[in-house]
């Protein structure tokens, strides 16, 4: 199958700018509704978790809210996940304070099952949030210098766009499943971020590379854009190939892990699957349409001298 860059950049230009454009949107929503553009964990807001499995059916989760404020917790979190688990996460708590909400709970709820707890003090939860901006703002630094020192400029422009395009998709995806799911983002996510930034650089340097070769012996026998679409027909089954190989390993986690590893394993997904279209059809596609913005260029600048 061969595949066609060049001539259908406009379609893969739009049908990025409307995934990207919902991703932005929820983000957005996300920001004025719950003050961050996605739904931050535990790792970095800081509280007291309680993930309570009850053995019975599960009570109404309105209910449920209610008997957790009259505890003394009225801007307590409480969110219902899957059919038999609900998740209550409030200010820090101490040992004492965790055992009162619980026998509370239980008195006029029913019998559940303690099934995970956590507590993260307001501090370590903010340090671990800048930590994990930082970590991830001097790899971004890092990956494009390196791009600058590896290729020549447009090039680097090019796949630096895509390694954020991918980032941002990965976000945006993570942001609707907040508003939508309540699912939130830990530093396993931050992780995941960073992962995918070296996946995705790692995918448009294998396409450029073969762009740079190519043009040595082609460069006066075909155009540019035929010599990009040529580079990524030449690669783009490795790339493919290779996504599904960590697709293989990914899954199995999404389903059968725990729930951090869980949306780990969905972040690892989302990112490698957009960092392989990007690869192929954004940074190969973006390149092209630089090199003629500087051929139509060229030819003004060149016409206008002519004409004095």
């Amino acid at each position: 199958m061969k595949i066609e860059v060049a001539k259908s950049k406009s379609k893969w230009f739009t049908a990025s700018g409307i995934g990207l454009g919902i991703g932005l949107v929820a983000m957005v929503i996300s920001l004025l509704t719950l003050g961050s553009p996605l739904r931050l964990g535990l790792d970095f807001t800081g509280g007291t978790l309680l993930q309570l499995k009850f053995v019975k059916a599960i009570p109404d989760i309105a209910k449920v809210r209610a008997e957790v404020g009259e505890a003394g917790y009225p801007n307590s979190v409480v969110q219902q996940i899957g059919s038999d688990t609900i998740a209550v996460r409030t200010r820090p708590l101490s040992q004492p304070e965790r055992s009162k909400l619980q026998d509370a709970l239980k008195a006029d709820l029913g019998n559940f099952q303690l099934e995970r707890i956590e507590s993260v003090g307001p501090t370590l939860g903010q340090e671990l949030l800048f930590n994990g901006l930082l970590s991830l703002a001097l790899a971004l630094a890092a990956i494009l210098v390196y791009l600058a020192f590896r290729f020549q400029l447009d090039y680097a422009i090019c796949a630096a766009v895509a390694m954020f395009h991918n980032v941002i998709a990965t976000m945006g995806v993570f942001a609707i499943l907040g508003l939508l799911l309540g699912i939130e983002v830990d530093t396993l996510f931050v992780v995941a971020i960073l992962t995918i930034v070296g996946f995705s650089v790692q995918d448009t340097v294998v396409v450029f590379d073969r762009v740079r070769e190519n043009l040595k012996f082609l460069s006066r026998k075909k155009p540019f854009p035929d010599i990009v679409n040529d580079s990524v027909n030449q690669t783009w089954v490795r790339s493919v190939n290779n996504n599904i190989a960590a697709l293989l390993v990914l899954l199995p986690l999404s389903i059968f892990g725990g729930e951090s590893i869980r949306y780990f394993a969905l972040a690892l997904i989302i990112g490698f699957v957009v960092g392989t279209y990007s690869s192929i059809f954004i940074a190969a596609a973006l390149l092209v349409w630089w090199r003629e913005r500087q051929t139509v260029g060229a030819t003004g600048a060149g016409a206008a001298k002519a004409e004095r």
